[in-house]
């Protein structure tokens, strides 16, 4: 049976990409902070007589991030899919390892974590990575403002700021390590708990979870996309993202400070 880890799986876009990968034969490990919340899910999936499990994950801390990984890979087993879903919108804070909480969370701890899990992928593993067209609001990084604990943001830039490096990170992944494959995706504005309930008049013809997760789930599965890597997806068809999302020089700066920041070997490519 394959295997598919998601983060974020309790809730939203995760929840319903674990039920459909688990109805698609994948084994999943629903991946997050809470177990109490998780086994609501991996429960579901049992009953409908699917396969799946809770690993504990904080993205927001670099050793959790660290430990989660290292608890998959001593049980032996290879991954297929690996889903980076997990996120926070319109928050202020920063996280355990002083970064802003949007940055820190959306991008570090994605990052981090599929660093320390890259000894369990193989030839044709799927990462796929949830962004958001609000990336296109971000018209680059401001690495000092990523490492600054103030209370003075504006908090859709900052999260637009994190969405932008979900694609760049993808890009140089596709490019470092070209027998995995990654995608991007931006699964639609989506009726979920990622932002307060105070800004959800703000988003308007919201789409389901499961509307949210269908084009997650189609680039985790789909045939027709093993030979495609490093692109940006959203409705089940490449688009072209952002011109700063382009930016390959600015991929590569994020790859490198990221690995410096995660405290990671640097890989060459």
């Amino acid at each position: 049976m394959k295997v598919a880890l998601i983060t974020g799986a309790s809730s939203g876009i995760g929840r319903a990409a674990a039920l459909e990968m688990a109805r698609r034969k994948h084994h999943v490990i629903a991946a997050g902070r809470s177990e109490t919340r998780a086994s609501a899910v991996v429960n579901e999936i049992q009953a409908e007589g699917g396969s799946a499990e809770f690993l504990r994950l904080d993205l927001a801390s670099l050793s959790s991030c660290r430990e989660a990984a290292g608890g998959f890979e001593a049980s032996g087993r290879t991954l297929d899919v690996l889903i980076n879903n997990a996120g926070v919108g319109g928050v202020r804070g920063v996280t355990e390892d002083g970064f802003e909480l949007h940055f820190g969370t959306n991008h570090l701890g994605h990052f981090a974590l599929t660093h320390h899990l890259r000894r369990t992928f193989q030839a044709g593993t799927r990462i796929v990575v949830v962004s958001s067209e609000a990336h296109r609001r971000a018209p680059g990084i401001d690495w000092g403002r990523v490492q600054a604990k103030t209370r003075l943001r504006n908090l859709f830039a900052d999260y637009a700021v994190s969405k932008l490096a979900n694609i760049l990170f993808v890009r140089r992944l596709a490019e470092m390590q070209p027998d995995w494959n990654a995608y991007a995706v931006h699964p639609g504005v989506t009726n979920t708990n990622i932002f307060p309930a105070i800004a959800k008049p703000l988003f308007r013809n919201r789409a389901t979870p499961e509307e949210g997760a269908q084009t997650v789930v189609w680039c985790a599965t789909e045939p027709t996309l093993s030979g495609e890597t490093g692109l940006y997806y959203s409705r089940e068809s490449s688009r072209d993202p952002s011109e700063p999302a382009l930016d390959d020089a600015l991929a590569k700066d994020l790859w490198n400070r990221s690995e410096r920041w995660c405290g990671v070997a640097p890989q060459h490519g």
